[in-house]
Parts: C-alpha cells; sequence; structure tokens
C-alpha cells in the first residue's frame, strides 16, 4: 500500500472578511495525482500557496511527510516543489546556470547536480537551450523552465499551477507523459489546469473548486459520475456500414443503445472487464463486424457542467 505523503486537514485561508479556502480536507499517497478545477478566484492557486508555506492558513493543519510547512522550513522544503503561474526567474543567467544555482540551493551535490541538470533539460525538452539567457525565452519554454527547477532537487510532493500554459500541442502531450511518468515513480502531484481532457488523461482524482470549496472529491470515475456504477458506456465501431444493425443488436437483448450510426455505436453495458468481454463476443456472434471496441472514459467536461459552475478559467 502506497504511503501517505501529504494531509490537508480543515484548511481555511481568510484575508479579512474574505474566505479564500474554505474548510478543505483531503490527503494524497505515492503514485496520486490530483487534478484542481474551476472558474477565477476559487482559490486553487490560493490552496497550492498554503501547501507550499508561502501563505499562512488562518487555521487548519498541512503535513508533508511529517513535517509542518510553517515549522519545519528547512527540512520541509527537500520534500516539496511548488511550480507557479507565471514563472519568475533570473533572466540575465543562462538556463544551466541558473538550474545550477536552484541545485545548490537545495545542496544538491555537484556530480548529481550537473546529471539532474542534463536530465531535466532533455526531460523538458530545453537541452538546445541551456546555453541561453532566461530572458531570451518563450512563455513556454520558461514554464517548461520552471517545472525543471521544482523537479531538480527531486521532491516527493510536486504542486504545479497551470503548468501547461503557453505550451503548444505536442509540447502538452509531452507534458502529459512526463507527469504520468512522475506519478508512476510513487510521487503525489497536485497539478491546476484548465484543459480538462489533459487531466482526464493523467489525473488518479480530481477536486472541483468553487469559492474555496470543493465542491466534489475524489478519483476522475467517482467525479465524472461513474464512481460505484455498474454500467458504463463503450463505442463499438464497425469496420464498414451494417444495413440490419437494429436486426442485429435485436439478437444481443438487455442492451442500452445511447447513439448509433450505421457506422458505430454507443451503448450502455456493465462495467465489469468479464462482461465487457461478452459483449464483445455477442456482437460478433450476431455477425457484426466490430472493428473498434472500448469503454470510454468519464466525461469530466460534462462533470464539471453539472456542478453548475459557468466557466473554467
Amino acid at each position: 500500500m502506497a504511503s501517505r505523503l501529504l494531509s490537508v486537514e480543515n484548511l481555511r485561508v481568510q484575508y479579512g472578511r474574505f474566505l479564500a479556502v474554505d474548510n478543505i480536507s483531503f490527503a494524497l499517497s505515492g503514485g496520486d495525482l490530483l487534478g484542481l478545477i474551476g472558474p477565477n478566484g476559487a482559490g486553487k492557486t490560493t490552496t497550492l500557496r498554503a501547501i507550499a508555506g508561502l501563505t499562512p492558513p488562518s487555521t487548519g493543519r498541512i503535513d508533508v511527510m511529517g513535517y509542518d510547512p510553517g515549522k519545519h522550513v528547512t527540512d520541509f522544503g527537500r520534500h516539496l516543489g511548488f511550480a507557479p503561474d507565471g514563472p519568475q526567474a533570473y533572466d540575465t543567467l543562462t538556463v544551466e546556470d541558473f538550474l545550477r544555482f536552484i541545485g545548490r540551493a537545495y545542496r544538491v551535490s555537484r556530480e548529481m547536480l550537473e546529471e539532474r541538470i542534463d536530465h531535466w533539460l532533455e526531460a523538458l525538452w530545453l537541452s538546445e537551450k541551456r546555453k541561453a539567457k532566461v530572458s531570451s525565452l518563450s512563455k513556454g519554454m520558461r514554464q517548461r523552465l520552471t517545472v525543471a527547477r521544482t523537479l531538480l532537487p527531486d521532491p516527493h510532493v510536486i504542486l504545479l499551477d497551470e503548468p501547461a500554459g503557453g505550451l503548444d500541442p505536442a509540447g502538452r502531450i509531452q507534458f502529459r507523459r512526463l507527469l504520468a511518468s512522475l506519478r508512476d515513480q510513487g510521487k503525489a502531484i497536485i497539478v491546476s489546469s484548465h484543459i480538462l481532457a489533459d487531466l482526464a488523461e493523467y489525473c488518479t482524482h480530481i477536486a472541483i473548486v468553487e469559492r474555496g470549496r470543493f465542491l466534489s472529491f475524489g478519483t476522475v470515475a467517482q467525479v465524472a459520475g461513474a464512481g460505484g456504477e455498474t454500467r458504463s458506456n463503450y463505442r463499438i465501431g464497425f469496420a464498414h456500414r451494417v444495413g440490419d444493425l437494429n436486426q442485429r443488436l435485436a439478437m444481443i437483448g438487455e442492451l442500452n443503445l445511447i447513439s448509433s450510426d450505421p457506422e458505430a455505436i454507443v451503448v450502455e453495458w456493465d462495467t465489469d472487464r468479464e462482461r465487457a468481454a461478452e459483449l464483445l463476443a455477442k456482437l460478433i456472434n450476431a455477425g457484426l463486424p466490430v472493428a473498434e471496441f472500448r469503454a470510454l472514459r468519464p466525461d469530466l467536461e460534462q462533470a464539471y457542467l453539472r456542478s453548475g459552475i459557468g466557466q473554467v478559467d
């Protein structure tokens, strides 16, 4: 069982009369990747800053691997990395010198530091920019450099605020793979993002945030409305048009047809994998030319709209 790396209990952050974070609690273990979604001013960034020790909580408790960010600043900082939106860096330094500065601040050994710099420059597609001044980087490259800076000390808990901002489509694909790799290494990660399709790809958990509260929190399937359900939707594509589709589907029985056209259908069926295999066999036995069969991923966009929030930032 994965060990718990982060606990947040009854966290409140208040500025005068304004309550930015309103009594939220959750815990993450190694391999958990939580996506925060919500409108502007929902409290996502304030939550991340409080966990990072940059914004003091009004009440509540934060624990990162046994350390309180308000009491154990030095020890706590070795275990947590935070990449803010709108990153700051020393413009007059080269990319590699900036990372050296960060590594030495975290007391990474000289030999290990050079190895890590090489690794993260390559992993974040910045190798060709290692001698370039930070001031010459595009917004997307500066965002990647901020992520490299955050990951360089090898933290166990990683907080990323809009990390895909400024990335082109190819960069977003590479970034999804990077986050999935970090998740699989046993890191605990929180990502604030408005790109819901990306979050569905790599997150294990989702929180929908509004006015400082978690309107919904759970696994992606739970938040998207599939948690605990025994039925799922499946898309079945055909190799060619099927003229007598309805007659063939009638041979299967107990099948709830969601949508159809001559070349593909979406049906509701049991979530259980053994039962899914039975459905595939029934389709083939009915003489249908099945070329595609897949369970549809829970739809975060629909879950977000059902929550009643009008926009994603």
